[in-house]
């Protein structure tokens, strides 16, 4: 087919093919001696096409050629390989960026708090796990941080799982600040403000800025979307009906060793049962001791989504608030209430 009609069957312009050709990676079945005019076949579309969509993630023509001549495997490795560096430069240059964003001398800030920088990491970390990745909903994705002269809190919700931790500064501001900060921006500073001992936090128009105690400044960007009215929905919750302290330990190894996706807990006063994990295989985790005050009840969670509630919980013992089988539930350390996460559980005819 000449190479008007390829072009048109491959996505590839004709001025592409041209260079394609002239490169060595997709060389014409023929070529007219007298015209030269290029001619393709048909069995060159499937490279056709799969070259056109290497170069669409930015490959280099060098690596492109690797890939085409190479097996499935061979070339699924080559691919993430690329995929890998170009995420890696990426990050590279947003980190450049932010950085030349931070010291432009007409971008104003304002000092927020100082924190412990540990502290403040492990916070970041414990309440990104209750963030999501959803494209119509990208406030989802974020942290909301709340600063008064008392606290700094930080809260996160899926809407299947809310987590909120309170911090109180090392060196308290007078300053009252709210925004909601990008959560991938958040990911990749905890690094840098894990390692410093105090971390100064400075709101800019565009972002937060995390001023590490070598000088080195972490610019995150604001999500302009409006965050779920999270303190309605705390204010709101009724009271528990019942209360359940427990070994976080023994709680979380029963989780991991549980053979479904989907758990069905029974709440008595002698404590934690799985009927669902005794059925199905060995389960030494169940039943599991606990201090009980309340009626007894069943209720149902994905395990996706208590896990992480009960893993990124602080202290040894967890106090579990009960509301109903179908009312969220309030997890928290037993001593320490800094850290609270609130999880929907699910109707118990969803759960094997």
């Amino acid at each position: 087919m000449p190479i008007g009609s390829f072009a048109r069957r491959t996505g590839l312009t004709s001025s592409a093919l041209r260079f394609y050709a002239d490169s060595g990676l997709l060389s014409p079945a023929e070529t007219d001696p007298v015209s030269g005019y290029r001619y393709y076949s048909a069995d060159q579309v499937a490279r056709a096409v799969e070259l056109r969509r290497l170069r669409r993630i930015a490959m280099p023509l060098s690596t492109v050629e690797t890939v085409l001549d190479a097996g499935p495997g061979e070339a699924s490795r080559l691919i993430d390989e690329h995929v890998a560096k170009v995420v890696r430069e990426a990050e590279a240059v947003r980190r450049k960026a932010a950085l030349i964003k931070s010291s432009l001398a007409d971008v104003p800030s304002v000092p927020v708090a100082t924190l412990k920088g540990p502290v403040l990491a492990d916070a970041i970390e414990q309440v990104l796990t209750a963030t999501a990745r959803d494209p119509g909903l990208p406030v989802l994705g974020g942290v909301r941080v709340e600063a008064t002269p008392e606290a700094v809190t930080l809260t996160a919700t899926d809407r299947y799982r809310l987590a909120t931790r309170t911090l109180v500064p090392a060196e308290p501001t007078d300053t009252t600040w709210a925004a909601t900060v990008g959560g991938d921006e958040l990911r990749t500073a905890v690094g840098e403000v894990r390692r410093s001992m105090l971390v100064r936090c400075e709101a800019t128009p565009d972002g937060i800025r995390f001023r590490t105690a070598n000088g080195e400044a972490r610019h995150c960007r604001l999500l302009p979307e409006e965050f779920p009215d999270h303190r309605l929905m705390l204010a709101s919750l009724p009271e528990a009906r019942t209360r359940v302290t427990v070994s976080k330990r023994r709680l979380l190894a029963a989780l991991e060793e549980h053979p479904a996706e989907r758990i069905a807990l029974h709440v008595t006063p002698e404590g934690l049962r799985s009927p669902t994990a005794a059925r199905e295989a060995q389960h030494p985790g169940f039943p599991l001791p606990a201090a009980v005050s309340g009626e007894a009840l069943r209720i149902s969670f994905e395990l996706p989504t208590l896990h992480p509630a009960v893993s990124t919980a602080i202290g040894p013992d967890l106090m579990l608030d009960l509301r109903g089988p179908d009312q969220p539930v309030t997890v928290r350390s037993a001593d320490r209430g800094d850290l609270t996460t609130v999880v929907m559980p699910v109707a118990h005819d969803r759960v094997a």
